[in-house]
């Protein structure tokens, strides 16, 4: 036996607490740092020490990576159930199933096996910490248990940002992250997703589009009506930091799917290639960032004109998305949305789109007449704001413009690198490679919108 030992180099309870450590180490997925990674599994090793039937259950557990049944592996079960590593605090049993399992766990995805006696919801004292007792589960489409909200630094290889933010999103050490609300929301990819886009003519996840005769669709009877499908259902433009690069490229309806990648082949009709595009201005970080675009990402329209992103790439990309921020209970533009490799999610919906520009349309009509109505002095009652609640400022209000609309209709995207109070980069002009989409169906429709209901610029108040 010992000489098969030395062979796998497999240590057991009897090793010193460093050999161990070393090699537990050696399995970890690379989601947190090395430091962070160390200080977890030396301070459960030291805890595991006088338990060494429970310390080789771990071991073993670990090196074969739970091929062979393993008994839990229990600490102490702290008085807000969180456990403190290297100034960061989380439910132990999630700390040490990302270190070994999944990097981009989300504590709500965990779900204990039958025969694990001290799981984390069975309250006992002990809490049980072993990664092959837990079974991960993630809720299929966007909701909100599968969204994470924390500050977890770009792609894995890179992570210069803070060791030290809170992993499970609690508020309790905003003050570390300059007392922002942590606002980048995780989707990582769903275990039921469909399979890839060229096997399926329509995705048998998602229910059949509703009826126009449904009571969200009633203020539809022009969607379909007027203006027909426009020849390019959506146009993309390339931009380095705030520079556009290339031509915008637009892509004819007769192709619902397209893929952005960052090959070197021509573009044209369902392909937009960035690697052949050339920019005098580019550094060499932008050169390092382009290289890891790969496959990049599919869009998909569906339907009228709702949008679905696939992430092709090896590293994740990150998109601004009104949609999204109201599926997360954010403020509009409020949110970047971390979309995990191979994850496929919903970024845009129409009719949600257009009820949000016809709302806005007449509350800046409405408010700019209430201003003209005040600047002439016939002011009404405190209570109406010409229709509107009082909680909306006029000029807020009478300060929507075109271009605020208008914003409803693009949805922004970077690759590889994120932005927002998480990141170095404040705005995505500040990261080295991303794209703009301008959605057409969706100016179509707001043309008819402010056709009806026309809004003026808002003018500089005296």
């Amino acid at each position: 036996l010992d000489n098969e030992m030395s062979i796998t180099n497999t240590p057991t309870s009897n090793d010193a607490c460093l050999s161990i450590v070393h090699s537990l180490m050696c399995h970890r997925q690379g989601g947190e740092s090395e430091t962070f990674a160390k200080r977890a599994i030396e301070s459960l090793v030291k805890k595991l020490k006088e338990k060494k039937d429970e310390l080789d259950s771990l071991i073993t557990a670990i090196t074969t990576n739970g091929a062979h049944p393993s008994k839990c592996v229990t600490i102490q079960r702290t008085l807000d159930g969180r456990l403190q590593v290297a100034g960061r605090k989380g439910f132990p049993h999630v700390i040490y199933a990302r270190l070994w399992r999944w990097p981009d766990l989300h504590k709500n995805e965990l779900k204990h096996v039958k025969y694990c006696q001290f799981a984390f919801d069975l309250k006992c004292d002990c809490v049980c910490v072993n990664p092959y007792h837990y079974e991960r589960v993630v809720s299929p489409g966007i909701d909100l248990s599968g969204l994470t909200i924390n500050s977890s630094a770009g792609h894995t290889s890179s992570m210069i940002v803070k060791d030290e933010f809170d992993f499970d999103g609690q508020q309790s050490v905003s003050s570390i992250d300059g007392g922002h609300s942590l606002q980048t929301i995780q989707h990582p990819p769903t275990s039921s997703r469909p399979p890839p886009s060229e096997s399926f003519p329509t995705p048998t996840l998602l229910p059949p589009p509703e009826p126009s005769t449904s009571a969200s669709t009633s203020s539809f009877p022009a969607v379909a009506a007027g203006s027909g499908t426009p020849d390019y259902w959506c146009s993309i433009a390339y931009f380095e930091m705030d520079v556009q690069v290339g031509e915008t490229f637009k892509v004819p309806s007769s192709c619902p799917i397209v893929t952005v990648d960052g090959y070197v082949d021509p573009s044209g009709g369902d392909r937009f290639c960035l690697g052949q595009l050339s920019n005098v201005h580019r550094t060499e970080a932008i050169e390092r960032a382009r290289l890891h675009i790969g496959k990049g990402v599919q869009l998909e329209c569906k339907g009228e004109g709702d949008v679905w992103v696939r992430c092709l790439s090896d590293h994740a990309v990150f998109v601004q998305s009104y949609y999204l921020d109201r599926e997360a209970g954010r403020a509009p533009g409020d949110a970047v949305h971390k979309i995990y490799p191979s994850a496929y999610i919903k970024v845009f919906d129409l009719r949600q789109c257009h009820r949000q520009m016809q709302q806005q349309a007449a509350t800046a009509q409405a408010a700019a007449a209430a201003q003209a109505a005040a600047v002439a002095g016939n002011i009404p009652g405190p209570g109406s704001v010409g229709g509107i609640a009082p909680a909306i400022s006029l000029s807020a209000a009478a300060g929507i413009g075109v271009d605020d609309l208008r914003r409803l209709c693009i949805l922004r995207m970077s690759f590889v690198k994120g932005w927002g109070p998480d990141y170095p980069r404040q705005s995505i002009k500040e990261t080295p490679c991303w794209i703009e989409i301008h959605l057409h169906r969706a100016l179509q429709l707001l043309d008819e919108v402010l056709h009806t209901m026309p809004i003026a610029d808002p003018q500089p108040l005296d």
